[in-house]
């Protein structure tokens, strides 16, 4: 009798093991097609300016228009995190998905000849970035403290998403006609609305917050994880969001390459940080996220000084730019595995929200700061340097402050 019992135990593990790894799968599937749709116009930002179809466009100009997606992805994190607390990701990954349909619908049919229609549909195009903040405590609640560095991780490399926008777009816009990315992409989104609402569950026992939206974002606004999570979230995926959206301009104008040459070497920079990710998670819950952290802004800041020399790719360019896609996907990994041992599983919604709305915003201003930069000094050199600086105040930060908020939660400091 008592084997009996134990078995059926083993078989609820196991059954509800495999369900995990199910939902990590569709919510990460999920991830990758809202982060494609959401990284549309930066791979067809140098060829607007090339082809003259908008008009005479400065750098600054091109700057503004692949970094204005990350707005609503930014700060529309802040909401959506906190709804998903409320609603849970299989109301909210279809709902998002779905909504982010209509953005690319009204790009391909009514803003690709206007500048400033692309701006408004890119405003609203940013609806795709708001998926991370669905996923990661969809995804923290299906897993066990011990694994969920990892779980999470897996999922943040959904963000290589950004990757299938730069390998496509423009071979699409190219070969197919300039509607066809946004359609191929709109069709995908549906098509991923329909499964995550076939296929997701919330987990069994998932904790639903009962007050009020506000209260709730401020309550969370004042626990120290996340304030320091946000600074951690905007040097690290705010870098990443940064390069991947004006990388294609940068080696354009600085290296002197094609634009299909410089989106498939962005492409490269995005594997790169996508694969760490999870090696991030995967560290954090090993030897410690400060670790893993700290030794992620240290690399970026010697990277960032050694590519402020703007020295040849074929002679060390290369090299800094993909150590720091390796260090910036292992720092957003070890982000969250820090946020997800420390936080209590019920605010964890609240507070991706808004590290989440951190991490974006990281990316939104640094491409703004090199096209200003750029115009005023024909260099990239201020740019790269302040994010050196910014990157070691970070691993300061780092080692102490949230070293000891790390302690004193519970996670074994570095």
């Amino acid at each position: 009798m008592a084997g009996s019992i134990d078995t059926t135990s083993e078989d609820r593990q196991t059954t509800s093991s495999g369900t995990a790894w199910l939902m990590l799968a569709v919510a990460t599937l999920g991830f990758v097609v809202n982060f494609w749709a959401w990284a549309l116009l930066s791979p067809l930002g140098p060829l607007f300016r090339d082809t003259g179809v908008l008009g005479e466009l400065s750098e600054s100009d091109v700057s503004l228009l692949v970094a204005v997606p990350v707005v609503v992805g930014s700060l529309g994190r802040i909401v959506v995190g906190a709804l998903t607390d409320r609603f849970g990701g299989r109301v909210m990954f279809p709902l998002v998905s779905l909504a982010t349909v209509v953005p690319i619908l009204f790009v391909a049919f009514f803003a690709l000849d206007s500048y400033a229609l692309l701006l408004v549909g890119g405003f609203f195009l940013g609806i795709g970035g708001t998926a991370f903040a669905v996923g990661v405590p969809f995804v923290n609640a299906w897993f066990p403290p011990e694994k969920r560095g990892l779980a999470v991780g897996i999922f943040g490399a959904g963000m290589g998403g950004t990757a299938i926008s730069a390998l496509t777009t423009v071979k699409l816009y190219d070969g197919l006609g300039e509607r066809a990315p946004f359609l191929i992409t709109a069709a995908a989104l549906a098509a991923y609305g329909v499964l995550a609402w076939l296929v997701l569950r919330d987990a069994p026992g998932r904790s639903v917050p009962t007050t009020p939206l506000g209260q709730r974002l401020l309550s969370t606004a004042r626990l120290p994880i996340t304030w320091q999570a946000c600074v951690l979230y905007a040097v690290a995926f705010g870098g990443y969001v940064a390069f991947s959206v004006y990388l294609p301009a940068y080696l354009k104008t600085a290296h002197g390459l094609t634009a299909a040459d410089a989106s498939n070497r962005m492409a490269g920079f995005v594997v790169v940080a996508v694969v760490m990710r999870p090696v991030g998670g995967w560290l954090a819950d090993r030897i410690g996220a400060i670790s893993v952290l700290g030794t992620g802004f240290a690399v970026v800041t010697v990277c960032a000084a050694i590519a402020a020399g703007t020295p040849p790719l074929h002679a060390g360019g290369t090299v800094a730019f993909l150590a720091m896609a390796a260090a910036l996907g292992m720092g957003s990994g070890a982000t969250f595995a820090l946020v997800a041992q420390v936080t209590e599983p019920s605010r964890v919604g609240g507070v991706t929200g808004l590290v989440g709305a951190a991490g974006g915003l990281g990316g939104f201003v640094p491409p703004l700061i090199m096209g200003y930069v750029y115009g005023h000094t024909d260099s990239y050199a201020i740019g790269l340097w302040l994010l050196a600086i910014t990157a070691a105040a970070t691993l300061v930060l780092t080692y102490t402050v949230v070293n000891r908020t790390a302690g004193a939660r519970g996670t074994e400091p570095a």
